[in-house]
Protein backbone atom coordinates (compact mmCIF):
# COMPACT_ATOMS: atom_id res chain seq x y z
CA UNK A 1 0.00 0.00 0.00
CA UNK A 2 1.26 3.05 -0.88
CA UNK A 3 0.49 6.99 0.02
CA UNK A 4 -1.44 7.15 -2.97
CA UNK A 5 -4.33 5.50 -1.17
CA UNK A 6 -4.47 8.16 0.88
CA UNK A 7 -6.78 10.61 -1.18
CA UNK A 8 -8.34 12.44 1.74
CA UNK A 9 -5.17 13.06 3.20
CA UNK A 10 -3.59 14.58 0.25
CA UNK A 11 -6.26 17.47 1.43
CA UNK A 12 -4.56 17.74 4.61
CA UNK A 13 -1.60 20.19 3.80
CA UNK A 14 0.92 17.98 4.10
CA UNK A 15 3.80 17.76 1.38
CA UNK A 16 3.40 13.52 1.45
CA UNK A 17 0.51 11.87 3.37
CA UNK A 18 1.47 10.61 6.72
CA UNK A 19 4.28 12.84 6.73
CA UNK A 20 4.91 16.54 8.01
CA UNK A 21 7.99 17.16 5.35
CA UNK A 22 8.58 16.05 1.80
CA UNK A 23 10.79 13.22 1.49
CA UNK A 24 15.07 13.60 1.49
CA UNK A 25 16.35 12.62 -1.69
CA UNK A 26 17.01 8.91 -1.80
CA UNK A 27 14.17 8.30 -0.04
CA UNK A 28 11.29 6.12 -0.79
CA UNK A 29 8.05 4.90 1.02
CA UNK A 30 8.11 1.03 0.73
CA UNK A 31 4.70 0.52 2.48
CA UNK A 32 1.79 2.65 4.48
CA UNK A 33 -1.26 1.40 6.52
CA UNK A 34 -3.67 2.11 8.92
CA UNK A 35 -5.12 0.51 12.16
CA UNK A 36 -7.73 -1.71 11.48
CA UNK A 37 -10.81 0.34 13.80
CA UNK A 38 -12.60 -2.67 15.44
CA UNK A 39 -9.58 -4.68 15.98
CA UNK A 40 -7.75 -1.13 17.57
CA UNK A 41 -11.18 -0.77 19.99
CA UNK A 42 -10.47 -4.76 20.66
CA UNK A 43 -6.78 -4.82 22.00
CA UNK A 44 -6.26 -1.19 23.00
CA UNK A 45 -9.54 0.07 24.55
CA UNK A 46 -10.60 -3.58 25.81
CA UNK A 47 -13.67 -3.22 24.73
CA UNK A 48 -14.82 -7.03 25.27
CA UNK A 49 -14.14 -6.52 28.67
CA UNK A 50 -16.08 -3.45 28.81
CA UNK A 51 -18.99 -5.33 28.00
CA UNK A 52 -18.02 -8.52 30.03
CA UNK A 53 -17.67 -5.58 33.11
CA UNK A 54 -21.60 -4.47 32.26
CA UNK A 55 -22.64 -8.23 31.95
CA UNK A 56 -21.60 -9.21 35.03
CA UNK A 57 -22.44 -6.07 37.12
CA UNK A 58 -25.93 -6.75 35.65
CA UNK A 59 -25.98 -10.34 36.94
CA UNK A 60 -25.04 -8.87 40.50
CA UNK A 61 -27.26 -6.44 40.38
CA UNK A 62 -30.31 -9.21 39.71
CA UNK A 63 -29.04 -11.49 42.04
CA UNK A 64 -29.17 -8.60 44.74
CA UNK A 65 -32.80 -7.81 43.82
CA UNK A 66 -33.69 -11.92 43.70
CA UNK A 67 -32.16 -12.67 47.15
CA UNK A 68 -34.63 -9.84 48.67
CA UNK A 69 -37.36 -11.12 46.64
CA UNK A 70 -37.54 -8.06 44.64
CA UNK A 71 -40.36 -7.87 41.45
CA UNK A 72 -39.59 -9.02 37.69
CA UNK A 73 -40.28 -5.39 36.80
CA UNK A 74 -36.83 -4.80 38.79
CA UNK A 75 -35.07 -6.96 37.01
CA UNK A 76 -36.27 -6.37 33.96
CA UNK A 77 -35.66 -2.33 34.62
CA UNK A 78 -31.63 -3.11 35.80
CA UNK A 79 -31.18 -5.54 32.53
CA UNK A 80 -32.74 -2.18 30.34
CA UNK A 81 -30.99 0.35 32.22
CA UNK A 82 -27.19 -1.55 32.03
CA UNK A 83 -27.88 -2.69 28.58
CA UNK A 84 -28.27 0.99 27.06
CA UNK A 85 -25.49 2.05 29.39
CA UNK A 86 -23.14 -0.55 28.21
CA UNK A 87 -24.00 -0.11 24.47
CA UNK A 88 -23.20 3.58 24.98
CA UNK A 89 -20.28 3.06 26.61
CA UNK A 90 -19.03 0.50 23.75
CA UNK A 91 -20.02 2.95 20.88
CA UNK A 92 -18.00 5.84 22.64
CA UNK A 93 -15.14 3.89 22.47
CA UNK A 94 -15.63 2.16 19.09
CA UNK A 95 -16.09 6.13 17.81
CA UNK A 96 -12.97 7.04 19.80
CA UNK A 97 -10.92 4.21 17.89
CA UNK A 98 -12.28 5.12 14.51
CA UNK A 99 -10.89 8.61 15.27
CA UNK A 100 -7.67 7.63 15.89
CA UNK A 101 -7.44 4.92 13.17
CA UNK A 102 -8.66 7.70 10.53
CA UNK A 103 -6.14 10.13 11.65
CA UNK A 104 -2.97 7.63 11.81
CA UNK A 105 -0.83 6.54 9.09
CA UNK A 106 1.92 4.48 9.51
CA UNK A 107 4.90 4.90 7.25
CA UNK A 108 8.09 2.47 6.48
CA UNK A 109 10.45 3.74 4.28
CA UNK A 110 13.92 2.76 3.13
CA UNK A 111 15.56 4.32 5.90
CA UNK A 112 13.02 4.70 8.74
CA UNK A 113 9.71 3.80 10.13
CA UNK A 114 7.34 6.84 10.41
CA UNK A 115 4.09 7.33 12.80
CA UNK A 116 1.56 10.28 12.29
CA UNK A 117 -1.17 10.48 14.96
CA UNK A 118 -3.23 12.36 17.00
CA UNK A 119 -6.72 13.11 16.50
CA UNK A 120 -6.65 16.97 18.26
CA UNK A 121 -3.21 17.30 17.73
CA UNK A 122 -1.01 15.89 15.36
CA UNK A 123 2.38 14.36 16.09
CA UNK A 124 4.87 12.58 13.97
CA UNK A 125 7.42 10.30 15.01
CA UNK A 126 10.17 9.22 13.37
CA UNK A 127 12.48 6.17 13.92
CA UNK A 128 15.61 5.30 12.31
CA UNK A 129 16.33 1.76 11.13
CA UNK A 130 19.86 2.43 13.00
CA UNK A 131 18.17 2.88 16.08
CA UNK A 132 15.30 -0.23 16.23
CA UNK A 133 17.33 -2.68 18.15
CA UNK A 134 14.00 -5.08 18.19
CA UNK A 135 10.69 -6.23 16.37
CA UNK A 136 8.23 -8.17 17.93
CA UNK A 137 5.48 -9.08 15.53
CA UNK A 138 1.70 -10.01 17.92
CA UNK A 139 -1.03 -11.36 15.69
CA UNK A 140 -4.47 -10.47 16.70
CA UNK A 141 -6.06 -13.27 14.28
CA UNK A 142 -7.39 -13.44 10.95
CA UNK A 143 -4.58 -11.39 9.62
CA UNK A 144 -4.33 -8.38 11.86
CA UNK A 145 -1.12 -7.86 13.93
CA UNK A 146 1.00 -5.52 15.71
CA UNK A 147 4.86 -5.00 15.79
CA UNK A 148 6.41 -3.47 18.71
CA UNK A 149 9.79 -1.64 18.15
CA UNK A 150 12.45 -1.71 20.22
CA UNK A 151 14.93 1.43 20.34
CA UNK A 152 18.06 2.42 21.60
CA UNK A 153 18.44 4.11 25.10
CA UNK A 154 19.26 7.39 23.59
CA UNK A 155 15.58 7.12 21.51
CA UNK A 156 12.89 6.40 24.26
CA UNK A 157 9.93 8.27 23.62
CA UNK A 158 7.43 8.75 26.62
CA UNK A 159 4.10 6.28 26.85
CA UNK A 160 1.52 8.80 27.21
CA UNK A 161 3.19 10.60 24.26
CA UNK A 162 3.10 7.51 21.67
CA UNK A 163 -0.55 5.77 23.26
CA UNK A 164 -2.11 4.15 21.74
CA UNK A 165 0.78 3.13 19.16
CA UNK A 166 3.02 2.04 22.26
CA UNK A 167 3.67 -1.50 23.05
CA UNK A 168 0.99 -2.07 26.39
CA UNK A 169 2.36 -1.96 29.69
CA UNK A 170 5.89 -0.78 28.74
CA UNK A 171 5.81 2.17 31.02
CA UNK A 172 9.67 2.10 31.81
CA UNK A 173 10.93 1.13 28.15
CA UNK A 174 7.80 2.31 26.14
CA UNK A 175 7.85 0.65 22.46
CA UNK A 176 6.25 2.39 19.58
CA UNK A 177 4.03 0.16 17.99
CA UNK A 178 2.70 -0.34 14.47
CA UNK A 179 -1.15 -1.31 15.99
CA UNK A 180 -3.76 -3.42 14.48
CA UNK A 181 -2.32 -3.22 10.97
CA UNK A 182 -3.55 -5.43 8.37
CA UNK A 183 -1.54 -8.26 6.60
CA UNK A 184 0.56 -8.10 9.69
CA UNK A 185 3.13 -10.61 8.71
CA UNK A 186 3.61 -9.04 5.22
CA UNK A 187 3.82 -5.73 7.30
CA UNK A 188 7.09 -7.19 9.50
CA UNK A 189 8.56 -8.98 6.75
CA UNK A 190 8.45 -5.89 4.62
CA UNK A 191 9.76 -4.05 7.58
CA UNK A 192 12.91 -7.33 7.94
CA UNK A 193 13.65 -7.06 4.13
CA UNK A 194 13.85 -3.25 3.96
CA UNK A 195 16.51 -2.94 6.70
CA UNK A 196 18.32 -6.22 5.05
CA UNK A 197 17.88 -3.94 2.07
CA UNK A 198 18.75 -0.44 3.31
CA UNK A 199 21.10 -1.50 6.30
CA UNK A 200 23.30 -4.28 5.47
CA UNK A 201 26.18 -2.97 7.34
CA UNK A 202 23.58 -3.49 10.52
CA UNK A 203 21.25 -6.08 10.03
CA UNK A 204 21.08 -9.61 8.33
CA UNK A 205 17.95 -11.77 8.12
CA UNK A 206 17.51 -15.44 9.11
CA UNK A 207 14.22 -16.92 8.94
CA UNK A 208 13.17 -18.69 11.88
CA UNK A 209 10.13 -20.87 13.36
CA UNK A 210 9.13 -17.60 15.40
CA UNK A 211 6.20 -15.16 15.53
CA UNK A 212 9.37 -12.64 16.97
CA UNK A 213 11.14 -10.27 14.34
CA UNK A 214 14.12 -9.63 16.21
CA UNK A 215 16.91 -7.20 15.14
CA UNK A 216 19.30 -6.91 17.27
CA UNK A 217 22.15 -4.59 15.86
CA UNK A 218 24.59 -6.46 18.32
CA UNK A 219 26.93 -8.14 15.36
CA UNK A 220 25.78 -8.94 13.05
CA UNK A 221 21.69 -8.46 13.48
CA UNK A 222 19.27 -11.06 13.26
CA UNK A 223 15.85 -11.05 12.31
CA UNK A 224 13.07 -13.80 12.01
CA UNK A 225 9.56 -13.70 11.51
CA UNK A 226 7.03 -16.14 11.25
Amino acid sequence: MTHDCFEEEKRMKEPVPGLPEKLPEGEQIIWQGKPHALTLAVHAFHIRFVALYFVLFTLWRIAAIASRDGSSAEMIDVVTTSTIAGAGGIALLIGLTWLMARATIYTITNKRVAMRYGVAIRKYVNIPFAVIGAAALKRHGGDAGSIALSTSEETRIGYLHLWPHARPLRFNKPQPMLRAVAKADNVAQTLCTAMKEFAPASVSIQSEPSNIAALDHAAPTKAAVA
